[in-house]
């Protein structure tokens, strides 16, 4: 597939309200909706240019997509329509089984919820609100006693990085299909601090392929796309049965705004949600013209513009780095990923230069 002309995954933010107060939320959630959301008929009308557009795969988010009374009205437009789609609801009481049977009715493909702890004090604590940990297991197995396929969602920061086989044992328990492990991006309610070493990052990306390589579910990152560099050394070395996850049949990498598009609640493009550079409207633009000719977009999409060791990196083809925390941390969306420990050969840092030609 070729991502000049149309985006692999679709992410549509269909609010913003949740009743989750959560330390890391990316969209600085609030109870109540806004009225300027998308309406349903926007709704409707923006799942039918994705659909035009040969979009493979769109996932609904928020907030809290289930604060929608149109959520399943929304995903069956969408299955009518051909699209394959993900949801992404909060594990609170909305999501109840009467809404999971609807929902699997009207042909959700996938759901994903958030666990963030092991144990539900862990998880609660990070959630902000008692009794979503317990939700959150419920939620899963209420899906996967009416066959919908589910998967978990994990944050990484510093307070959790040195957990993830705990956690990986407990999304075996829940049988799901994919363990999709977000790395913290300093946005929205995220701070500085949750952001652990570059080098703390490379030995737990190398923890979760050898957990990928033994567990029964398949495992991806968000926002860490250095996990294929791991992955290609390590098929290097024999272990071919490693793969992307849910990119693993793509060749290319997937980035923010490569292959990637995010319509907020309120109808702007961005190019991830952790990138939120406003390149557009839907109510007033075609998003997927935004995609292909938005000069923001069109940068993103050409690794020749990387900056800094991302630049010259042999693997850039495959990963690139996280655009959206290389803006985050330093305000240009083609510096370094901060939080690769990888260098490449021959690179020195320019620090390291100035101060060693000073010396010369």
């Amino acid at each position: 597939m070729r991502y000049e002309d149309r985006p692999f995954i679709a992410i549509w933010e269909i609010t913003q309200a949740c009743d989750l107060v959560c330390e890391h939320c990316r969209a600085c959630a609030r109870p109540e909706r806004d009225p300027g959301e998308l309406s349903t008929q926007e709704g409707f009308e923006l799942l039918d240019r994705f659909a035009d557009a040969g979009v493979p795969l769109v996932v609904l988010t928020g907030g809290d997509p289930a604060k929608r009374k149109d959520l399943v009205a929304l995903v069956a437009h969408a299955k009518s329509r051909g699209i394959r789609i993900g949801l992404t609801p909060s594990a609170t009481p909305l999501v109840t089984k009467s809404l999971i049977d609807e929902l699997n009715a009207a042909g959700l493909d996938r759901l994903a919820i958030s666990i963030d702890g092991a144990d539900a004090a862990t998880h609660d604590r990070f959630r902000g609100v008692a009794g979503s940990f317990d939700h959150a297991l419920r939620i899963l197995a209420e899906a996967r006693a009416v066959g919908l396929g589910t998967q978990v969602n994990s944050t990484v920061h510093a307070g959790s990085i040195g957990h993830l086989q705990e956690m990986a044992d407990l999304v075996a328990r829940t049988e799901s299909l994919l363990w999709s492990v977000f790395y913290v991006v300093p946005t929205g309610r995220a701070e500085l601090r949750m952001l652990t070493s570059a080098d703390a990052v490379e030995a737990s990306l190398q923890e979760l392929a050898g957990i990928a390589l033994t567990s029964p579910f398949v495992v991806k990152t968000t926002a860490a796309p250095h996990y294929r560099r791991i992955i290609v050394e390590r098929r290097a070395r024999g272990e071919q049965q490693l793969s992307y996850g849910v990119h693993g049949r793509q060749s290319d990498r997937v980035n923010d705004g490569r292959g990637f598009l995010f319509v907020s609640h309120l109808g702007q493009v961005y190019p991830s949600g952790f990138l939120p550079i406003d390149c557009g409207n839907v109510r007033t633009a075609d998003p997927i013209a935004i995609y292909r000719d938005h000069p923001l977009f069109r940068e993103l999409r050409d690794e020749a513009r990387l900056t800094g060791k991302c630049g010259v990196c042999p693997y850039r083809r495959v990963c690139g780095g996280s655009r959206a925390r290389a803006f985050a941390v330093t305000g240009d969306v083609q510096a370094s990923d901060p939080l690769c420990a990888y260098v490449p050969p021959g690179y020195v840092e320019p620090q390291t230069r100035r101060r060693l030609e000073l010396l010369e």
